[in-house]
């Protein structure tokens, strides 16, 4: 009897390890299906009211007008291959750790916002990627960018100082000097992003929830790249409702 309770024990504790690594990897499965990490056929997609407002950038005149270039060399060029027409907002700077630029449109309201853009990278050996910027506020941002080197699409937060990887999520491998379709849906604090129609993040926003970070309940929208990424951009839309004007 001696020799069987020691080996109970034993028996007891391998089939409760059992449990727990059971326990852990599908904790794990859970998290990687609802913040990223592949296609999400099973999660429903955001949507915007019916009849949001629409506002759309198709770079045929020529010139920016008055959007802000944060940093970056952005300049609307001719491209034959445009979606929209014959010409395309390219950013040409290789050097910049990140280059931005603000649309002309004011803020929108955080409440549910729906943006979408195609983006040709052009080229870059250490970098080639593109991104759509939303929620930007006093230097603050989200980010959604596809990355054609590394084939994936990542949600970015920039607290005004440094990037923080929010979700990470492997894509089909994107094609340079070839057109993509990158969205980002976000309502309230759930944020979607979707390569070519297909849906590969889906986040809930935790810190804005527990307001242990809170976000501004508007902000502006833009582009993105980084490094040495010289990328093309043409059908910009945003779905969303403006922001009053600050005075």
């Amino acid at each position: 009897m001696k020799g069987i309770m020691p080996l109970r024990r034993h028996v007891c504790g391998l089939i409760l390890s059992g449990f727990g690594w059971f326990g852990l990897l599908l904790l794990t499965d859970l998290i990687q299906a609802r913040h990223g990490g592949g296609p999400m056929a099973d999660a429903a997609e955001l949507t915007v009211h019916e009849g949001t407002p629409v506002t759309s950038f198709d770079f045929e005149k020529g010139d920016l007008g008055k959007w802000r270039v944060l940093e970056g060399q952005w300049a609307v060029e001719e491209m034959p291959d445009a979606p929209s027409g014959k010409r395309a907002l390219i950013q040409r700077a290789d050097r910049n750790v990140f280059n931005v630029i603000i649309t002309p449109a004011g803020a929108f309201y955080r409440v549910a916002i729906d943006i979408s853009v195609k983006f040709k990278p052009l080229s870059g050996s250490e970098d080639a990627s593109g991104g759509i910027v939303f929620r930007f506020a006093e230097g603050k941002y989200y980010v959604v960018r596809a990355h054609a080197r590394e084939n994936n699409v990542r949600l970015y937060y920039y607290d005004g100082n440094e990037p923080h990887m929010l979700v990470t999520a492997n894509a089909q491998p994107l094609a340079l000097r070839r057109w993509h379709t990158i969205r980002v849906v976000a309502v309230g604090d759930q944020i979607q992003g979707w390569l070519d129609g297909q849906l590969l993040i889906d986040y809930e926003d935790m810190r804005s929830l527990v307001r242990t970070d809170p976000r501004l309940e508007e902000g502006e929208v833009g582009l993105w790249t980084t490094a040495d990424s010289v990328t093309a951009f043409d059908d910009f839309t945003i779905r969303g409702y403006r922001a009053a004007p600050s005075k």
